[in-house]
């Protein structure tokens, strides 16, 4: 099994080298950009449910981005970004789909994301999760998938975190930097009874009611980020790597509603 380095892999799959990708000097409204077409869709062929992209994520005549829930996949940048704030506000539906008919709503969002389109999975790129399931908005992914011919896409970051009551990770501000290749790092009060449930909802959640909107922000910062809900930070990550690629908006079984999915420059967002 070969692990290929981030900077190599980057330098094939990105547009331009590493070196070029700039940080964002301006406002991108990335619902403006999936309206122009430039972007890339993925979903799963072998998912118990694969609508075609056209019918997966549609405007409503309001403009709000309507993500249908039906398939397992993403809609991306063709552009890699690095040192950004990303801003999404974003609501539930009321649509859960087959095998997550009954599973807490799920979706999220990828960050950072390199290499061949579905290699985690058939499903994800390579990349950091900002997740966003109920109960569990703010979460951390780490994605390294293996390639058909054994190499690795070696995603990693370290993180302060602790162990809970069933030893998942769980970010605890001031632990020992610990390094994470693969798997999960829950937001700071995801509650340790969660269940895979529709419609659960933990005793410290930060995130609105099902059905009421959400602003999940994260910041992108060199080789850091922090993730914040409706204001609150519920997750810090260091010495990502990699620190910059596409953003990749899932599909992944509920029905979603956004109204505002935009890049800002480091230090410009005033929270409006």
């Amino acid at each position: 099994m070969r692990i290929l380095p981030f900077l190599s892999m980057l330098s094939v799959c990105s547009v331009g080298l590493i070196h070029a990708i700039e940080p964002v000097k301006a406002k991108i409204n990335l619902l403006d950009v999936i309206k122009s077409g430039n972007v890339e869709y993925h979903v799963n062929p072998k998912a118990d449910f694969h609508d075609a992209p056209k019918d997966i994520w549609t405007f409503d005549k309001d403009g709000t981005f309507h993500i249908s829930g039906r398939g397992y996949g993403y809609v991306a940048t063709k552009e890699n970004f690095r040192d950004y704030h990303l801003v999404l506000e974003f609501k539930w539906g009321t649509k859960t789909w087959g095998k997550r008919e009954k599973a807490a709503k799920d979706n999220g969002i990828l960050l950072h994301a390199y290499g061949p389109h579905g290699a985690f999975g058939d499903t994800w790129m390579a990349s950091i999760e900002a997740q966003i399931i109920e109960g569990g908005v703010g979460d951390i992914l780490v994605l390294s998938p293996k390639l058909a011919d054994g190499t690795v896409l070696t995603t990693s970051l370290s993180a302060e975190y602790a162990l809970d009551r069933d030893k998942e990770k769980i970010w605890k501000k001031g632990e020992p930097r610990q390094t994470v290749t693969a798997g999960r790092i829950n937001w700071k009060h995801r509650d340790v009874d969660w269940a895979d449930k529709v419609g659960f909802r933990g005793r410290e959640d930060v995130e609105s009611p099902s059905g009421e909107w959400n602003r999940l922000e994260v910041i992108a910062k060199g080789d850091t980020l922090q993730y914040f809900v409706n204001g609150t930070m519920v997750n810090e990550a260091f010495d990502c790597k990699p620190a910059e690629g596409k953003i990749l908006l899932q599909t992944e079984g509920a029905e979603m509603f956004v109204r505002r999915y935009e890049l800002y420059p480091l230090g410009e967002f005033k929270g409006k």
